[in-house]
Parts: structure tokens; sequence; C-alpha cells
């Protein structure tokens, strides 16, 4: 019987099924058809109950026909997106990989659809079905469905084609080889900037499947087309397949036919009018330096990070440092020191964005426990300590993970001298906000600077600033001393600890009541424990 009536879809199921909640089968499929979306929708998430009621067959000649016919054009996203996730894992419920075929259909029709995000889902959901599919079904189904898509009238099907090339490539005989190929050459010359762009995007995933004399040929005439491409977009994912393209060559022939393009480009696109092209440079540049080595490194890439360092887009500044520890590997701290550290030291000026500075502070204690205790001194020391009164909220706090990170890194005694001295004297900032976070950086430290100094040195400053005039410091004292708690002695607890939470749960605010009660809780709780 065609499932062409949902009523009699339903008549059927309510004769197959006795073991299921028959209802709520019923149920489900009347709605696909629905004009709710919500009920729509309710019904895609549980397209598997409705195919393990219907059985493999069933599923394979008239739900899925079902959907390629009805779900087309429905205009809600979420109803879409719900299907093609559902599809992409369905192989099972249509009989196993020998049948999968059958679900190509109502994927291939999504593939036009305007919604990049719907495409993109699409695409992902043919490639999960594709790679399970056996060889004479690629060559029956999958590769001509590429091909149709590649060659169709809208621009869309076009870009939808670019992302499934390499599922079936290295899992069919040369002659077809040949023909991706050439279909996807034609993807790279396509007369639409967005089947250019989508062809730039996916060419690494190609060229991975590639052998390697097409990959010096093919693969890299394609590659040098699209970064001369006249259109920023095209030319920025061109860039960002470049590292891709050298893990995959030979040595010898990378430094000899891709490290000129390099070369060439990256001077040039350093200086890109596009801001997103610099960026994509940024990005991707760093990855190249284990491929070239140091000499090439050194000679080619270090002028062009120079550059983009200084870039007045900070999105491009923050690509590059955040991957600096990949150009270290190759050319050593010492080199790094030397070229790098004073751009690196300009970035964290307050000018500058606090993303960057968010991304300098990450990077931090990699580099001072390669630059070594001397030059962190010298050079970063003071840098650290002034973070802790930056005015972004999050700069502060992650200046105070940093302040930790250095200490395990350069080990208690040196903290005792660079970092706790300075610390504690912040702790009467004439602003509440910076009092605050340096109570925060206290407990940080306390597990790496251990009970003794915590004790000592810590909690009777802790304790002091529960007397401060601010309801808000008054609160994270509340906040500290409960995690802190857990990391002292039981004699401290009940000596220090609990009589400074008790005159806290009297306080006249509300909140710093709040908190405090909440300490005293949670240390009963863990006296019980012990």
């Amino acid at each position: 019987m065609a499932f062409n009536s949902h009523t009699d879809i339903i008549r059927e199921v309510l004769q197959l099924t006795m073991s299921i909640n028959i209802y709520s089968i019923a149920v489900l499929i009347d709605e696909l058809e629905n004009d709710d979306v919500f009920h729509r929708l309710n019904s895609m998430r549980h397209l598997s109950t409705i195919a393990q009621a219907l059985g493999a067959e069933r599923t394979r000649t008239e739900l899925i026909p079902f959907l390629t016919e009805n779900n087309i054009d429905d205009d809600e996203e979420e109803v879409l997106l719900t299907m093609i996730e559902q599809l992409g894992v369905f192989i099972p419920l249509v009989g196993g990989v020998e049948h999968a075929s059958a679900l190509l259909p109502p994927l291939e029709s999504l593939c036009s659809i305007e919604e990049a995000c719907v495409r993109d889902k699409t695409v992902e959901s043919l490639c999960i079905i594709g790679s399970q599919m056996r060889e004479p079904d690629l060559i029956e189904s999958f590769i001509p469905l590429s091909k149709r898509l590649a060659a169709g009238e809208w621009f869309t099907t076009r870009i939808s084609s670019c992302g499934l090339f390499h599922i079936a490539y290295p899992k069919i005989p040369e002659p077809l080889r040949n023909d991706l190929r050439a279909v996807y050459s034609q993807l790279c010359h396509d007369d639409m900037p967005l089947v250019r762009k989508a062809a730039a995007i996916n060419l690494g995933k190609f060229a991975a499947t590639v052998e390697q004399p097409y990959l010096k040929t093919d693969i890299m005439s394609m590659f040098k087309d699209l970064r001369q491409d006249g259109q920023d977009s095209v030319r920025l994912f061109a860039v960002k397949s470049c590292a891709a393209l050298g893990k995959l060559l030979e040595l010898p022939v990378c430094l000899a036919e891709l490290l000129p393009i390099i070369v060439e480009f990256a001077q040039e696109l350093s200086s890109d009018s596009s801001e997103h092209v610099r960026s994509a440079l940024a990005s991707d540049i760093m990855g190249l330096a284990p491929i070239l080595g140091q000499d090439a490194t050194i000679e080619h890439l270090l002028p062009v990070i120079h550059s983009l360092l200084k870039d007045n887009f900070s999105e491009v500044r923050l690509n590059i440092i955040s991957k600096l520890d990949q150009i270290n590997q190759v050319i050593g701290i010492d080199l790094l020191s030397q070229s790098l550290l004073s751009v690196i030291v300009e970035l964290t000026d307050i000018r500058h964005s606090w993303r960057v500075r968010h991304a300098m502070i990450e990077f931090i204690p990699i580099l001072a426990s390669q630059l070594g205790v001397g030059i962190y001194n010298d050079n970063l020391g003071a840098l650290c300590m002034q973070w802790l009164k930056d005015k972004v909220c999050a700069i502060r706090e992650a200046a105070g993970k940093n302040l930790k990170r250095l200490a395990e890194i350069f080990g208690r005694a040196w903290a005792l001298e660079h970092i706790i001295p300075q610390v504690l004297s912040m702790v009467d900032d004439k602003y509440s906000l910076y009092r605050m976070n340096i109570l925060h950086v206290l407990l940080n430290l306390a597990p790496v600077m251990g009970s003794e100094i915590t004790c000592s040195q810590f909690l009777p400053v802790i304790l002091a600033a529960s007397k401060d005039s601010v309801p808000n410091v008054r609160l994270n004292v509340a906040k500290v001393l409960k995690s802190l708690a857990s990391a002292v002695d039981q004699s401290v607890v009940e000596k220090s600890i609990r009589p400074c939470l008790n005159e806290l749960e009297e306080n006249e605010d509300a909140d710093v009541q709040y908190y405090a009660k909440e300490a005293l809780q949670a240390i009963d709780k863990l006296t019980i424990s012990s």
C-alpha cells in the first residue's frame, strides 16, 4: 500500500504493531502533515520511532518517499534541520548499508535550499551516509548525485556539491577519479563567487584524498587560481587551505612548489585591504612553521608575523598571539624572545582590545616557562601585576589565574618573593572591585602556597576584609572562606573562619547574611563528613 494517505498508514500500523504504544505512533505519523509547526517538529524528532514501527522495507518504500515529496518545501528551518539530522543516522532503519542509497533522494532535494545552515546540515548527513556506502552503491548513486549537484542550474546545488567529493574519491576506480577532479576544477572556476568560495573551503579535504601525482598538478593548479581570485572571501579560504596542502606534500615538493607561493601571497595578503583576509592569514600562517622548518620560517614567515602582530584589526593580532607556541617549536625560544617579545609587550598595552590582552594572559605561562625566570622577571613580571587592576573584569580574573600558574611553574619560593608581597599590598586598594579580586587571587594561590602560608599570610588579610565598608567585599569574604575551609585544618576553621562567618551572618546587609549562612552550612557538612 502506497504511503500517500496518513489515514491508511495509521490503519496499517495499528495492524502491524502491538508491542509499541500504537496510538502514539499513529499520532506521530498524522502530525507529519500537521499545519502547526510544533506538531511537525515533534513528529520529526521521533522519525526513528515511526521507522521502527513501519519496518525497514516500508520505511524505504513509503516513509522516505513521503518525506521527499511532502517536506522539501517546509519553510521552517528547525523542522528541516531535525529531519536532516535524523536521516543521517537512518541507515540501520532502512535495512543496513546495502540500502543506504534509499536515503539520498530527500537529502539531494534539500541541497538546493537557500538557507545555508540547511544546506550545510544536509551535506553533513550526506557525508555520513556516503562514508558507509559500498563501492558499487557509491558508483551507482552517490557519484551521480554529486555530479548532478555540481552541474545544477541553481548555484546552491553547486555549493553543496563541493563538500561531497572527498567522500567517494578514495573508494572508486581511476577513471571516475579523473572525472571528479575535472568536475571539482570546474567548480573552482564557477561564474558564481559563492561556489568558488565553497570550492576553496573544501579544497583541503578533497586534496587529502587525492594521489600525490595529481596533488602536485591538479590540486596545486586549483589552489593557485583560487588564491588569485578577485573576491576577498575566495582568497580568504584559499589561504586557509594552504597549511592543509603543506602537510600533504612531500617536503622537497612543499619547499619547491608551495613555499614560493606562500612567500608571494603572504607578503601580499598581510597588507590585503580586507581585514578578514588578513585575519585568515594570521590564523593559518603559524601552522606552516613546522612544515617549512627553521630556516625558511625565519627568512620568510617572521617578517610577515611581525607585520600581522602590528595590524590595526584586533582579530588579526589575536590569531597570531594564540598560536605563538607553533612557531616557538620551530625557531626556539631565544630567537622568539629576541624577535617577538617587544611586540608582545607592546600588545599588552591598555589601548589594545581587551580580547588581545586576554589572549596574551593565556599565553604568558607557556611563554614564561620557555623564557625562564630571569627574562620573565625583567620583561613580563610588572605587566602581570598590572592586569590585576585592569578595568575589564575578565582580565582581572584571568590575571589571578595566571599568577597561580606562574607560581606552579617557578615554585613557592619564587612566588613568596615576587608575587605574594605585591598581591597583599593591593588588598587595601581604594577601589572595591580590585579589593574583591584580590580575595579570589589569594584563594587561587592557596593550594599552590600550602596551608602554612595560607594560614599565616592569607587568612589574616581575608578576615580583616570582613569588616570592609562595602557590602560586596564582605559577601566575597564569605564566598572565599567557604572555599578556603576545605584547604586548612579543622582547628583553623573553628578558631578563625567560623567566628568570622558568624559575625557576617548577623551583618546588616541581607546578601552578606545569605552568603555567610551558605558558607556555614557548607562547613557543617564538611565537619560531619570528616
